[in-house]
Order: structure tokens, then C-alpha cells, then sequence
């Protein structure tokens, strides 16, 4: 069954190998979070050294992941930010074995980063203000589906996704011209997963 790609581009066998990194990992994921950033900054919140953390950006934005931000940063400086539109894994399964290793790196992590964030926000929350905690909410179903339906439903929800990522990419824009209301860091977990279709042992 093909997968309906809703991201700006699905990572090729190269990018998924260099992006299973895990200090390029955390730079994006600081990069996501507290956006436009530099190699210096970055060396001092990862306690690297600049010339690691350039050397990281550089592969990062070589395979499309991130870019330099025009009109930020003095003299040499750069400011490199996530490329809008996000990114998928690809949704064959590789028959190359170090490209099948790089996605399974990624996607274990992807389960570690997926509980750090959901264990944040349950410490966060009791402190958080009200309008944010009234916005939030944490969400499971278990639906007896078939794997038609199921992708019809992933389809539409992920559409819904789409329309608010495209919101989300044009803020910096509203941003730069002081427009706007208060911005969180929102982070939307939507895991579709057919549990007991496969065999463990």
C-alpha cells in the first residue's frame, strides 16, 4: 500500500544514514525547538566544541534538513534554522543493510523522543498557564479498522496536520513584522499503529 507523503520531501537512503546520528539528532531537535540558531550556541548548549557543531550543520543542511537564515547573523556568523515543510522516512522497507540500520536507529529514536516529550509536558503542565493546559490533551483510541480504512483515516488526519504545519511555517514571517498573539512550541504526536499484525518472536 503506498503511503501519501505530507511532508516537503522523504529522506533517500544517503540522508537517512547521515541523519541517524545522535549528535545531529540533537541539533535538529534544538533547532526545532528553540528555532534559528548558531554553531556557536549550539556547541554551548550540547557542550561541544564550534568546529563539531559546524561540521554537523554542514551534513545536515547537505541532505536538505536544515538551511542558513538570510538576514540574520553578523559578519560570519550564521543563524541555520529547520527547512519548512518537515520530512518523512521513507515507506519501503530497505534492502540495503546499512540503510535498513541507519531507519531503525531513527525510529527507535523516535519512541525515546516521543516519551521524553510526553514525560516534559506532564511536569510542565502543572504549572503551565491554564489556556495552554485547556488546549493540550492526551489521546488514545483503539478502533477495530480494516488496513483500507486505516489509511484513509491516517490520510485525513494527517491533512489536518498539513493545513496547521503551513500556518505554523509562515509565522516567522508574522514574527519579523511584530504580528501575532502569544506562540507555544506544540508538539503533535499521531502514531497509527495495527498492533498484533505482526510477529514478535
Amino acid at each position: 500500500m503506498q503511503i501519501k507523503s505530507f511532508s516537503a520531501r522523504t529522506l533517500d537512503a544517503n540522508a537517512l544514514k547521515s541523519f541517524a546520528h545522535p549528535l545531529r539528532l540533537r541539533i535538529y531537535e534544538l533547532l526545532d525547538e528553540h528555532g534559528p540558531s548558531t554553531a556557536t550556541r549550539l556547541a554551548g548548549l550540547l557542550g561541544q566544541n564550534t568546529g563539531a557543531t559546524s561540521y554537523h550543520l554542514r551534513e545536515l543542511a547537505k541532505h536538505g534538513m536544515i538551511e542558513v537564515v538570510a538576514g540574520m547573523g553578523r559578519g560570519k556568523e550564521k543563524y541555520w534554522r529547520i527547512v519548512p515543510g518537515g520530512h518523512s522516512f521513507a515507506d519501503a522497507r530497505p534492502t540495503d543493510p546499512e540503510t535498513a540500520a541507519a531507519l531503525e536507529y531513527l525510529l527507535d529514536d523516535l519512541v525515546r523522543s516521543r516519551g521524553t516529550e510526553l514525560s516534559r509536558w506532564r511536569r510542565e503542565s502543572a504549572t503551565a498557564p491554564d489556556e495552554w493546559v485547556q488546549a493540550g490533551v492526551y489521546g488514545r483510541r483503539s478502533l477495530r479498522l480494516t488496513p483500507e480504512e486505516t489509511a484513509r483515516m491516517r490520510d485525513q488526519v494527517f491533512e489536518v496536520l498539513e493545513r496547521y504545519r503551513t500556518l505554523s511555517d509562515g509565522r516567522e514571517h508574522d514574527r519579523e513584522q511584530g504580528r501575532g498573539g502569544p506562540l507555544g512550541h506544540v508538539v503533535v504526536h499521531f502514531d497509527v499503529l495495527p498492533v498484533g499484525t505482526g510477529d514478535e518472536g
